[in-house]
C-alpha cells in the first residue's frame, strides 16, 4: 500500500512535500494554518456566502494566570502577514493533491489564486494593557478572508502577549534602572518563538536580548557573557580559572563574565586584584546559581564598581524576594519563565455577519455581539476602568478615551510602523497608570470593564432572535 506522500502525484510543489526540515518561511505562512480555516472557505464559497461582510473579533476570556492586567502585543506581525497574504500556484496544487477537497467548488481555487486581503483591521496598539474580554483586534472583511487569517492572528497576538505581559509585570517589579535582559531563546516555543519572545520583551520594556537573529533584526547588539563550558574547558587545558578570563578578554575586552563555575567569591577576589592593579576592566560580573542575595552582596565589597548581573530561572516573585532581602544586584537575566508558563487564552469569535449582529450562547463561553470599542476612564493619570461598548456608540462621558484604532483600511495600511522604542514607551505608561491592586503580585485585580447600555440592549435581542 502507498503511503499517503507516495500517493500523490509531484508537480511543482515536490519543495512543499520533501522538505523534512519543517522550517517556516514568510512564504508559508497561508498554509500555516488548521484546516478547517479552509474547509469553512470552501462551504461559504459553495453556499455563495464568501463575499458577505464579516467581522471577527480577537479577545482573550481571560488574563494570564496571576495577571491583573495584559500588555497587547504581536500587531505588527498580524500587519505583516496581511500584506502578503497571498496562495502560491504550488501551494494550492498541493491541497488540491490531498484529496481532501476534491468536492470543494471551482471557484474556490480561484479564490485562493487571487488571494488578497482586503478588509479593515481596528485594534489595540501595541503596548496597551487591556483586560479579559476587551478585543485587542477586529477584522472586517468578506467572510472568507476573515476566516482564513484566524489561526496566524491567533498564534502571533497569544504568544508575544504573554510574552509583553511577562516582560511588564518583570519591569515594574525590577524598578526602572535595573538592566533586563532576554534569555529565553533554548526554551521558547521552537525558533520562530523565540525570536518574537526576544521582539516582545524589548518592546514591553527590556534592554537587550541574546537572540542574535532577532538582535540584528531589530536593529539592536545582541548581548550576553560566557557559559560555563568556556572557563571549565579553558581551565582544564590551560591551567586556571584565570587564565580562562584572561583568554576571553583577549578577544572581548572587558566582557562581563560569568564567575560561579566553581568558588563565587574567590573568583571575585582574583578579579578585583586584576582590577585594583589596572591589568583590566571589567564591565560586569554574572550569578547563575548559589544564594545570589548572599553572594551578590558579598561581590558588591569585593568588586564595588562592577556591575552584578543575576540569572538562573528568576522569575517577578524572584526578583522581588531579591530585592526585599537587600540583594546587590544591577541587572537580570530573564529565560524560562519569561517565554513559557500558561498561555494567554486569545479566541477569534464572528461578531457580525452582513450587518446582523451574532454571539455565541454556550455556557461559559458567551460572546457580545457586534462591532465593539473599548472606552477607558483615565483620571489623574490612572486607569479607573473601561466600557466595552458598541462601534460608534455614543459614551457620554468625556473622560473615557477610546482604545482601538484603525490600522489597514480596504487591505492598505494608514498607520505608520512604530518603532519598539515607541512601543516600549506605551509599556510603561500603560502599567504606571494600574492601579496598585492590578499590578500587585498576589491576587491582583483588574479594574472594572462596564457594558455600555447599547451593548446590553443588542446582547439581549440578539439573545431572542437566534
Amino acid at each position: 500500500m502507498k503511503t499517503t506522500t507516495e500517493s500523490l502525484q509531484l508537480t511543482g510543489f515536490e519543495e512543499i512535500l520533501e522538505d523534512r526540515e519543517l522550517t517556516v518561511s514568510s512564504a508559508d505562512y497561508s498554509l500555516l494554518t488548521d484546516l478547517y480555516q479552509l474547509t469553512m472557505a470552501a462551504c461559504y464559497v459553495g453556499e455563495g456566502l464568501d463575499g458577505r461582510a464579516a467581522s471577527f473579533e480577537l479577545f482573550a476570556r481571560r488574563l494570564p494566570e496571576g495577571f491583573g492586567y495584559a500588555i497587547a502585543m504581536g500587531l505588527a506581525q498580524v500587519l505583516d502577514y496581511l500584506e502578503k497574504f497571498r496562495f502560491s500556484p504550488a501551494q494550492i496544487q498541493a491541497l488540491q493533491s490531498s484529496g481532501i477537497f476534491a468536492g470543494a467548488p471551482e471557484r474556490f481555487w480561484t479564490l485562493l489564486a487571487t488571494a488578497r486581503f482586503t478588509g479593515d483591521v481596528w485594534a489595540v496598539p501595541e503596548g496597551t494593557a487591556v483586560f479579559a474580554n476587551e478585543p485587542l483586534l477586529r477584522i472586517e472583511a468578506p467572510l472568507w478572508q476573515a476566516q482564513l487569517v484566524e489561526t496566524y492572528l491567533l498564534n502571533a497576538i497569544n504568544y508575544q502577549t504573554l510574552i509583553a505581559t511577562r516582560a511588564a509585570r518583570l519591569r515594574d517589579v525590577a524598578g526602572p534602572e535595573a538592566k533586563l535582559l532576554e534569555f529565553g531563546t533554548r526554551r521558547a516555543f521552537g525558533p520562530q518563538a523565540a525570536v518574537w519572545a526576544a521582539r516582545a520583551a524589548l518592546a514591553a520594556g527590556f534592554d537587550g536580548t541574546s537572540n542574535v537573529l532577532a538582535a540584528l533584526k531589530l536593529g539592536r547588539k545582541p548581548v550576553g557573557t560566557i557559559a560555563h563550558a568556556l572557563v571549565m574547558a579553558v581551565a582544564a587545558l590551560e591551567g586556571s580559572e584565570n587564565q580562562a578570563f584572561a583568554a576571553f578578554h583577549r578577544y572581548f575586552p572587558g566582557a562581563p563574565l560569568l564567575i560561579d563555575t566553581y568558588d563565587t567569591v574567590a573568583a571575585a577576589r582574583m578579579l578585583a586584584d586584576r582590577v585594583n592593579s589596572g591589568e583590566m576592566q571589567l564591565e560586569g560580573v554574572r550569578l547563575d546559581s548559589g544564594d545570589l542575595a548572599l553572594l551578590s552582596r558579598e561581590v558588591r565589597s569585593i568588586l564595588p564598581g562592577v556591575p552584578i548581573f543575576a540569572s538562573g530561572d528568576l522569575d517577578d516573585r524572584e526578583i522581588a524576594k531579591l530585592k526585599s532581602s537587600g540583594a546587590c544586584i544591577d541587572g537580570y537575566g530573564l529565560g524560562t519563565k519569561l517565554v513559557s508558563g500558561s498561555p494567554v487564552n486569545g479566541v477569534y469569535k464572528l461578531v457580525e455577519i452582513d450587518g446582523i449582529p451574532v454571539m455565541k450562547e454556550a455556557s461559559g463561553k458567551v460572546t457580545y455581539p457586534g462591532r465593539k470599542q473599548i472606552f477607558r476612564h483615565i483620571e489623574n493619570g490612572q486607569i479607573l476602568g473601561d466600557c466595552l461598548a458598541l462601534s460608534g456608540e455614543n459614551i457620554k462621558n468625556c473622560d473615557y478615551i477610546p482604545l482601538m484604532k484603525l490600522f489597514v483600511k480596504d487591505g492598505q495600511r494608514v498607520q505608520n510602523q512604530e518603532s519598539l522604542d515607541d512601543i516600549a514607551k506605551r509599556t510603561a505608561a500603560s502599567v504606571g497608570s494600574l492601579r496598585p491592586e492590578t499590578r500587585q503580585l498576589d491576587n491582583p485585580i483588574s479594574p472594572p470593564v462596564e457594558i455600555s447600555p447599547d451593548l446590553q440592549s443588542l446582547t439581549q435581542k440578539t439573545k431572542k432572535s437566534q
